[in-house]
């Protein structure tokens, strides 16, 4: 299927990011000849090049092609960026990466995942549940998955795009969907909405849009999808303790992962099988009743769906186990929302038993460090060491008024309410990810579970700690 007609060069910027650099590998697939640009070198970018897309680093004018039919930018590029300027001063279409996936996703049969935690994973175990059962999808995810070589993209020749569909700034509503998989509904994002209340009628507004052919999978368990949302075409529930058309009883949970019996039918109870899922945590129990459900609608077994979870082998930066620091395992995470870190805990004190947790937790942003502050003050209490480097800057969502906030005051509350409830663990502050290092080098003992988890460039400190390990035991 053509996408989009007379289309043939296009130019993306900001091509080092997660989505966009998916958006360049598609536009590949589709016969365009495709470039991009960047501020500086990272892993996506050294992946493009390698697959053959010319990268640029740096932002200047000359780096847009001489004749391009289109210019795809990240939503954190701004109109005044030179390449931007460029186009526009050429007459080139620009299209920002969500607009993009909008207009991608019409005609197609799109399958969209939405909501405040676990999209990634949920989109992922979709995509290799509808490969299992030969339904050849188009998958955008916005992490990497091991056995894809594309990593962040699964190219497939049927017109089922599966897309994992970001809230921030309403972009989900750019999207076309058939299927809309809800995983849940929090506070977040307040840079951009008011409040809880605002997001459920965005999110109305979305689920609005699926066709009366369409389907909503609506997680049961989570009250402001259960209770609050109107649904306006066809559903499905998926859930753990409310009744649901789809529903899980686990069997068993262990360092490894867990079991978990696949019902179907509610009281009925249609047996689908044992599930093993090499994941800690019921939140990914969720994240995968929300894919089954998904996938058995869409037309996959379930013995599609046990294979694909059977043999996931899980993703970049979510929960994703990195190797050893002087006896201890490291693991990176990208959870950056309390209800993230708080089940996140959970699910390591699960496959960890006996380890001492040391949470490295950098917060991301400053502005939802601020709103959310109380509630991420509470979300830390699983962990028995926890160490908080300073708050992640993220260019262009910062305010004026949050700039006084810091990673030590929330290690200042924490201690607090720690005190409040008598107890003692160590709880640091450390300014850059070059002391928070070298406390680890102080602080880490054989056994340890270090998870570093955050949104911004702590998975860096994760993989430099592996890395050094490496190079001392050689």
């Amino acid at each position: 299927m053509a996408f989009p007609a007379g289309i043939r060069r296009v130019h993306l910027v900001g091509v080092g990011g997660i989505g966009v650099s998916a958006a360049a590998k598609l536009l590949k697939y589709f016969g365009a000849e495709v470039s991009g640009s960047d501020l500086r070198p990272n892993e996506a970018t050294a992946e493009l090049r390698a697959a053959g897309i010319p990268v640029a680093f740096g932002h200047a004018a000359a780096n847009v092609p001489a004749a391009i039919d289109l210019l795809v930018h990240s939503d954190a590029v701004p109109e005044s960026n030179p390449e931007r300027v460029e186009a526009r001063r050429r007459g080139v279409r620009e299209l920002s990466y969500f607009a993009f996936l909008g207009e991608f996703s019409a005609g197609r049969r799109t399958v969209a995942v939405s909501g405040t935690n676990g999209k990634s994973t949920t989109t992922a175990l979709l995509g290799l549940m509808l490969e299992r059962a030969g339904l050849d999808p188009t998958v955008i995810v916005g992490s990497k998955v091991n056995g894809w070589p594309d990593r962040n993209l699964r190219y497939g020749q049927s017109d089922l795009f599966v897309v994992e569909a970001c809230e921030h700034h309403a972009n989900m509503l750019r999207l076309s969907p058939r299927v809309i998989v809800l995983t849940n509904i929090e506070e977040d994002h307040l840079d951009y909405y008011r409040d809880l209340a605002h997001i459920r009628e965005t999110f109305q507004a979305y689920i609005e849009r699926l066709p009366p052919d369409g389907k909503l999978i609506l997680n049961a368990d989570d009250h402001v999808c259960f209770h609050e949302l109107r649904p306006t075409a066809p559903f499905v529930t998926y859930g753990l303790g409310a009744p649901a058309d789809y529903a899980a009883r686990v069997l068993s949970v262990g360092p490894a992962g867990q079991e978990f019996r696949l019902l179907h039918g509610g009281a009925a109870e249609e047996d689908l099988g044992i599930c093993t899922l090499p994941l800690p945590g019921l939140f990914n129990v969720h994240n995968a009743l929300a894919a089954a459900a998904a996938a058995l609608q869409l037309g996959a077994t379930p013995e599609s769906v046990r294979a694909a979870l059977s043999g996931f082998t899980g993703l970049w930066r979510r929960f994703e186990r990195l190797g050893d620091f002087r006896g201890c395992t490291v693991v990176s995470d990208y959870g950056h929302h309390p209800a993230a870190i708080r089940e996140t805990l959970a699910g390591a004190r699960q496959a960890f038993p006996r380890s001492r947790i040391v949470l490295v937790f950098q917060p991301h942003q400053r502005h939802r460090t601020r709103v959310l502050f109380n509630e991420f003050v509470a979300a830390c209490d699983g962990a028995d060491l926890l160490v908080l480097p300073e708050i992640f800057d993220v260019a262009g969502r910062e305010r004026a008024e949050d700039s006084g906030i810091s990673s030590a005051d929330l290690a200042s509350a924490v201690r607090e309410r720690d005190a409040e409830h008598g107890r003692k663990r160590g709880v640091f502050f450390r300014a850059t990810l070059a002391e928070t290092e070298a406390l680890l080098h102080e602080r880490a003992a054989p056994d340890d579970l270090l998870l570093l988890m955050g949104a911004g460039d702590i998975h860096a400190l994760a993989r430099s700690l592996v890395s050094r390990s490496s190079d001392v035991r050689q």
